[in-house]
């Protein structure tokens, strides 16, 4: 495996005990929960969901201990039922190293505001690839919603990584979309609920029309970030390679979900790369930028100039 490669050469080792792929966090933030409802469940669901995502075996990738991808799950329980249903957010973020420095680029920074489930205080926390509904589908789309991010996590990091590799983990977001649980109150899995929601995620990074969002990755991390130790200006070019095809798609297909969603919490990333570039050079950036990342364009106006 390519990637696991390039991590051992990141840390200067070349053999270490097998692991699992993932260095989840779990956080339970409760404050908006009544106060009737015993806050000692909320306890038992974190430690539960840190134990689901850090035991279960994702892939059949052999991972190294230190080529675990560090990601943080943090829920935000909005309200609850009478039946223990739950309304809530999720925040999903997840980071890849760069190359000959201590820095995580993040992979993925985004909410989930679509994100309903049922629990009760030690049940048991289960994902079947193969029965992703269950027999419960709103207690099931706990594990669903958390699944459909871990495989994505590891889509993107495979797309950083090598030329489409991230293809067999997509595939498996894919599953888990067709496949997902379907029941009152549940929302986000479906085209009809929304513009911008898991399904739109999953749409945009399978269809062979988009293909040009994978090379985005690839480009940007392994043959950008990672290069930067070793050649600053060129890895720059392969930024504005990276930027051009995503203006590319942009102008082809505007208003994709997949393109915010590749911006998410990276102004400042892009900020630190150009910082110290030649004038022409930031001024390029800029006009690409606040063209790309609409919401950013401001910082970016005010800081590369």
């Amino acid at each position: 495996m390519v990637k696991k490669f390039l991590i051992l050469c990141f840390i200067g080792m070349s053999c270490c005990a097998k692991a699992q792929e993932l260095n989840a966090r779990v956080t339970i933030v409760s404050n908006q929960i009544r106060s009737s409802v015993d806050k000692k469940v909320f306890n038992t669901l974190q430690t539960a969901l840190n134990n689901f995502l850090n035991t279960r075996k994702w892939s059949n990738e052999v991972y190294q201990q230190q080529e675990k991808i560090v990601c943080n799950f943090l829920i935000n329980l909005q309200e609850v039922s009478d039946d223990n249903v739950y309304k809530a957010t999720l925040t999903v973020q997840g980071a890849r190293p760069v190359f000959n420095t201590s820095y995580q680029s993040p992979l993925i920074n985004f909410q989930d505001g679509d994100f309903v489930f049922r629990y009760v205080e030690f049940q048991a926390i289960e994902f079947n690839d193969n029965r992703v509904q269950g027999t419960d589908p709103v207690a099931s789309n706990l594990t669903a919603v958390l699944a459909y991010y871990v495989y994505m996590i590891l889509a993107l990091d495979g797309d950083s990584f090598s030329p489409r590799g991230g293809d067999p983990y997509f595939q498996k977001v894919q599953n888990v979309v067709n496949n997902a649980p379907d029941g009152r109150g549940i929302t986000g899995w479906k085209a009809f609920d929304g513009i911008r929601n898991r399904y739109w995620l999953m749409e945009n990074f399978t269809n062979n029309r988009y293909t040009m969002i994978h090379d985005a990755y690839y480009t940007y991390y392994r043959q950008a970030l990672d290069k930067f130790y070793e050649d600053e200006n060129g890895a720059r070019e392969q930024v504005f390679n990276c930027l051009n095809n995503l203006n590319t798609l942009n102008t082809q297909n505007p208003n994709l979900m997949v393109m915010q969603f590749f911006f998410q919490g990276r102004w400042d990333e892009f900020i630190k790369i150009f910082k110290r570039a030649a004038p022409q050079d930031k001024a390029r950036a800029t006009e690409l930028l606040s063209r790309l990342d609409v919401s950013n364009a401001g910082r970016y106006r005010e800081e590369l100039k």
